[in-house]
């Protein structure tokens, strides 16, 4: 008979509680009021992200050579999550989740030594810009041009809801060639373009989010950039991208699985203490239940990312099918779970100061963005059940 006891496993468990708890202390002694006082002040939180950054936990997924933990999405995962879990949900975090991997994988020497140990300690921040206005989820049709000029390149075009533009020293840009294939396709190239280069135009948008990162729209009017700004090889931009989006699509899912632990915490705490008649209403089966039920789909979507996660790390050709479960799991059960924590609250729940309504929005987000619900079933239907395309 085997051995049925595999330490590894034991070990890994132990290592991301220990993780769990030293972010969770970290975390906590900001907390949710002092999250809400950033994003009141029109401000950001730049001590909670330099004590992360002092701590080691923003570049855990960096190879220890440039500065990192050497660890992977796993590690990360815990981070992002367990961030979001008190109070705090830092969407930069999910930036930081694909930027650092392509660099690390597909860009040269000199562009990881400038870029990684930064990035790693969160003294250098990027923003990512991919989204244009008209080409939504299809990377395939993005206008954004990059025209050969000498040895570098001038890059000109739009993008669409980039975060943090206005907190980065660059903007890792995704940009296509001149010429069209027979589907109308441009060989798409990334680049590394600093924020304050000469031509970028940024417009920020209005939006519901009670986050302190700011959304902006960028028109790049031929902004010159040198040749060493391109990352990895020129017209391999696509391939490049699957090295970010897949972690991209875990932390989404690690932010949200966060949202919906700190609801459930909160809903849980108010219906225990809420007594009406004598009794506690968590008592009450129509509070507890939906409570119950949320938990479990919430647990089911943390256990999703973490395996997407593992996975990702050891390089399977299944990440990117869990990535994508993960992502659309944890944005359905988190609304269910802030929804409920919100109801068990009454007209508390809709108050500001109890913390939960300002969260609806940034949940919210991950059933659109990093990709769409509809575009994820999409994948499933053709990928995973062998079913006609159907776009």
């Amino acid at each position: 008979m085997g051995n049925l006891f595999n330490s590894s496993l034991v070990d890994t468990a132990e290592h991301h509680a220990m993780l769990r708890d030293s972010v969770g202390k970290l975390v906590g002694g900001f907390g949710r009021k002092y999250f809400q006082d950033v994003y009141k002040r029109d401000a950001k939180p730049v001590e909670l992200w330099d004590a992360l950054g002092d701590a080691g936990f923003l570049g855990v997924h960096v190879a220890e050579e440039y500065g990192g933990g050497g660890g992977g999405m796993a590690d990360y995962n815990v981070i992002v999550e367990e961030t979001a879990a008190q109070g705090c949900p830092i969407l930069s975090l999910v930036i930081g989740s694909i930027c650092a991997p392509i660099i690390q994988k597909h860009a040269t020497d000199e562009m990881k030594l400038e870029w990684l140990p930064g990035l790693a300690s969160g003294k250098k921040r990027l923003a990512f810009a991919i989204t244009e206005p008209d080409a939504g989820s299809n990377t395939h049709k993005v206008s954004t041009i990059c025209r050969r000029n000498g040895d570098g390149w001038s890059i000109r075009g739009n993008k669409y809801w980039t975060s943090a533009v206005d907190e980065v020293d660059a903007i890792m840009v995704v940009a296509r060639d001149e010429t069209l294939d027979e589907r109308g396709r441009g060989a798409l190239s990334l680049f590394l373009v600093p924020v304050d280069a000469p031509g970028i135009t940024k417009t920020p948008i209005e939006t519901a989010l009670h986050v302190p990162e700011t959304q902006f729209i960028l028109h790049f009017d031929d902004v010159q950039v040198p040749k060493h700004a391109l990352v990895g090889t020129e017209g391999q931009g696509l391939k490049h991208l699957f090295a970010g989006l897949n972690p991209e699509r875990i932390c989404a899912a690690a932010i949200n699985n966060g949202i919906a632990r700190y609801a459930i915490e909160k809903g849980t705490q108010y219906a225990g203490e809420r007594s009406v008649w004598g009794v506690p209403i968590g008592a009450h089966q129509g509070v507890s239940h939906p409570l119950a039920q949320a938990y479990v789909s919430v647990q089911q979507a943390r256990l999703m990312t973490a395996r997407a996660a593992e996975l990702y790390d050891a390089g399977s050709s299944e990440a990117g099918e869990v990535s994508n479960m993960a992502k659309f799991a944890a944005a359905d059960s988190s609304l269910v779970a802030l929804d409920q924590a919100i109801q068990v609250h009454g007209g508390n729940g809709l108050a500001i100061e109890y913390g939960l309504a300002d969260l609806w929005f940034i949940a919210r987000l991950h059933k659109t963005a990093p990709v769409s619900r509809e575009m994820v079933l999409n994948f499933f239907a053709q990928h995973s059940l062998g079913l006609p395309k159907s776009y």
